[in-house]
């Protein structure tokens, strides 16, 4: 079946034709409200969105086989990512594509600020020349407060120092040798807003975000500072604002973002010291242009089987980390299926444990892999990358990872400890060569198969004729044994067999295996079932 994939806003077309050729496409002539939507979007797999179209809960649950919602453009606060996450929809942006874009119209904002360019317009429309009432300020040696050194927040840095401006920076995660390359003074909240002569805000939109500028950090600045806002709307309180213009607090303020967008009828536009944009900030033709082609290279990504660059809900994975990885995901997948199978209860604990080559590694995937083959059998969700953590959080079980140095005899190995209510199952596993996978240990026992297809696990005591006893009952009931691996402590002890097997073996076939004397469990472990990462 063909790949379908629904266009809700404008978009550039050359992202369109990169879509064209990988699904079928349908493209709306206008956004589409919440009900209407829901009644659209069932047989889709992906959607493109900017900002117009809402992609809400009840619009998520209506799409039944949507796999992947993109926005061409940066902030999502119009998807809700929450419900998208729980359902296993990857949620991608372009928070690249629009950079530049953003970071000129924040810089030809604070210009216009500086000289009044709105205002002397304005006033030239009218029939007016008062060239002295619109006297400026120049940019040069002035400080700039950039708050959220980001991709954007980076840019406008580097285009400030070429003005000769300071700079300084306020980002939790700016790191005292990245602000250094910037050329940025990392400096709290408030000295920046007590220092800077201009401040533009660059930060992403959280609850931690929202009115971080008010009524308080306005009366920390300059009486001469400016402010822009070419982020997102509510970062800056807007009455706050207003009260802070009019009362002189501050000399001016730039916004392209509202709390409310169209945002109608507010007093700030009778404050003749703002300056207003309709969220210009990403429309040039070439950012059209790059968020719709990255956008749609990722959807293709994603519909193909691969991970997005840029997803907002999983953890980012570089191309070339994933090259390393993939094998290892795939690995850690199917032993999650297997301990699903041996696991007799519900899981409350999950160790993993990556050591030699591989703990030098990023593995931030594997875990989710690992969940996504645990979770699967029993749950009738999608559980995949994005929500198998969550997934497993809901349902109460703790998650813990560690690296260690070695790994016994293999150059990597990962090693996994499943605890359920009743009891603990482990195991290992390692990749041979460019990327087979193989399961080398189980609950102690040396073993050394391959992945794939059914196999089944069988415990009993090592005596002999017991294993032709087994080959017998599958032989007399049709099914073809193609390998062979068994694991024991001790000659005469306890011992784990696993058989690869070409047709699967029913619950009464399984039963009966266990009824020979010395078994004491037979599980089938289906390994070819569709891998969910």
């Amino acid at each position: 079946m063909a790949q379908k994939v629904l266009v809700c806003d404008k978009v550039a077309n050359e992202g369109v034709q990169i879509l064209a050729r990988a699904a079928d496409v349908d493209m709306l002539d206008e956004p589409l409200p919440e009900q209407a939507l829901c009644e659209k979007v069932a047989p889709y797999h992906a959607l493109v969105v900017r900002s117009a179209t809402k992609v809400t809960e009840p619009v998520i649950a209506a799409a039944a086989e949507l796999r992947v919602i993109g926005r061409a453009g940066v902030g999502v606060d119009n998807i809700d990512v929450a419900a998208a996450t729980e359902r296993g929809i990857i949620v991608l942006n372009s928070p690249g594509g629009n950079a530049v874009a953003a970071a000129e119209h924040a810089i030809a904002l604070m210009m216009a600020l500086a000289r009044n360019i709105a205002q002397a317009n304005q006033s030239m429309a009218a029939g007016e020349w008062r060239k002295s009432d619109f006297m400026g300020t120049e940019v040069y040696q002035k400080t700039l407060g950039i708050i959220g050194v980001g991709r954007i927040g980076a840019l406008v840095a580097e285009r400030a120092r070429g003005l000769g401006m300071l700079v300084l920076g306020c980002d939790p995660l700016l790191t005292s040798d990245r602000a250094a390359r910037l050329g940025v003074d990392k400096v709290e909240l408030d000295e920046l807003l007590q220092r800077a002569d201009f401040v533009t805000v660059h930060a992403a939109k959280t609850p931690e975000t929202i009115k971080l500028i008010s009524d308080r950090e306005l009366g920390l600045m300059k009486a001469s500072a400016r402010l822009v806002n070419c982020a997102r709307g509510g970062i800056v309180d807007e009455a706050a604002l207003c009260r802070a213009l009019q009362n002189g607090t501050i000399a001016g303020a730039a916004l392209d973002v509202f709390e409310t967008e169209p945002p109608g009828d507010t007093p700030l536009f009778a404050c003749d010291n703002l300056i207003a944009t309709p969220h210009l900030g990403a429309s040039t033709a070439e950012a059209q242009v790059n968020v719709a082609v990255d956008v749609a290279e990722q959807i293709v990504e994603v519909l193909g089987g691969g991970p997005p660059r840029t997803s907002v809900n999983m953890p980012p994975i570089a191309p070339e980390v994933l090259r390393s990885l993939r094998p290892y995901m795939g690995l850690a997948e199917q032993m999650g299926k297997m301990h699903a199978e041996l696991q007799p209860a519900a899981i409350i604990r999950v160790e993993m444990t990556y050591g030699g080559q591989l703990a030098e590694q990023a593995t931030g995937p594997l875990s989710p892999a690992f969940l996504a083959g645990l979770l699967s059998p029993t749950l009738d969700q999608p559980v995949n990358l994005v929500n198998a953590r969550l997934i497993a959080r809901n349902r109460g079980i703790e998650i813990q990872e560690r690296k260690v140095t070695g790994a016994r005899d293999y150059g990597s190995l990962i090693v996994t400890e499943v605890t359920s209510q009743q009891q603990t199952t482990t195991a290992a596993g390692t990749v041979f060569g460019r990327a087979e996978p193989h399961i080398v240990e189980l609950d102690g026992y040396r073993i050394d198969i391959v992945p794939e297809g059914l196999t089944i696990f069988i415990r009993h005591q090592d005596r002999p004729g017991l294993v032709g006893k087994v080959g017998t009952l599958l032989g007399d009931n049709e099914i073809n044994i193609a390998g062979m691996q068994v694991g024991r402590e001790r000659m005469g002890g306890e011992a784990v067999m696993a058989l690869s097997v070409d047709q699967c073996v029913t619950p009464e076939l399984l039963a009966r295996i266990e009824e020979i004397d010395g078994i004491s469990s037979s599980v089938l472990v289906d390994f070819s079932r569709a891998n969910t990462s």
